[in-house]
């Protein structure tokens, strides 16, 4: 990334990874546009190495090219290339969104993530996890719950420090609202973090998104370039 070439702000999505409050703000007014999971089929990838190409898209050449990287099967994601660097590429689906979003089932997303060495080891495994549940035909109610109850158990890792996932492909698909929206970076928090970062008071940069399933709150930075090195849409308030 070529720091003279980018410009750098805080924001971040009202909903984590890849929701939009504007999906949010009209699902109360209009019947969820996707009640249910739509056929398995739909959320596949058939050509695997474009899948990795893709997946790899998520972040610069110089961290990717290294990386480790995850594609989807029928039976859940499995490694389909060994990094060398620590991070893990991989494209998520829909159900990344928590269970409440009504684009959790929109077959269409497809939102590469390439996650550095602390956040493969302990934020990846909630998604993971979560699509784990989501091809054994569990429904959101029961997704949730298995969420909770393996925080509580600490069955899933604690969240490490220094947490942070790239998100520059220009081929993402994070909604239907957005679309492609921004290149960007998100860094995580453990809990709700909104207030010790002063984020989303008048006048802050900085905006937040706390997910109470996950327990984690998210933080997004928008840069001024694709992982290609091509510009990304202007950047406005």
């Amino acid at each position: 990334m070529r720091k003279s070439n980018i410009r750098i702000k805080a924001l971040a999505f009202v909903v984590p990874i890849f929701s939009s409050w504007l999906a949010c703000a009209q699902a109360q007014v209009k019947k969820a546009p996707y009640p249910v999971m739509a056929p398995l089929d739909q959320y596949l990838i058939t050509d695997e190495n474009a899948e990795m190409a893709l997946a790899r898209s998520a972040a610069p050449a110089s961290i990717s090219n290294a990386a480790e990287v995850m594609v989807l099967r029928r039976d859940g994601y499995t490694t389909a290339v060994k990094g060398s660097n620590g991070f893990v590429c991989i494209v998520e689906r829909s159900w990344a969104n928590t269970t409440d979003d009504p684009q959790f089932w929109n077959p269409k997303v497809r939102a590469p993530h390439c996650f550095n060495p602390p956040a493969a080891r302990t934020f990846l495994p909630f998604f993971l996890m979560k699509s784990k549940l989501v091809l054994a035909g569990k429904s959101k109610a029961e997704i949730a719950a298995a969420i909770a109850s393996a925080l509580d158990k600490k069955e899933l890792p604690p969240l490490a420090p220094e947490t942070m996932v790239y998100m520059m492909s220009k081929q993402q698909y994070l909604n239907d609202d957005g679309k492609s929206w921004h290149p960007h970076v998100m860094f995580y928090a453990l809990g709700d973090a909104e207030k010790s970062w002063g984020a989303n008071l008048p006048g802050s940069p900085v905006m937040a998104a706390y997910d109470p399933e996950q327990r984690v709150t998210t933080f997004f930075v928008l840069t001024g370039e694709w992982s290609d090195g091509t510009p990304g849409p202007p950047m406005s308030h």
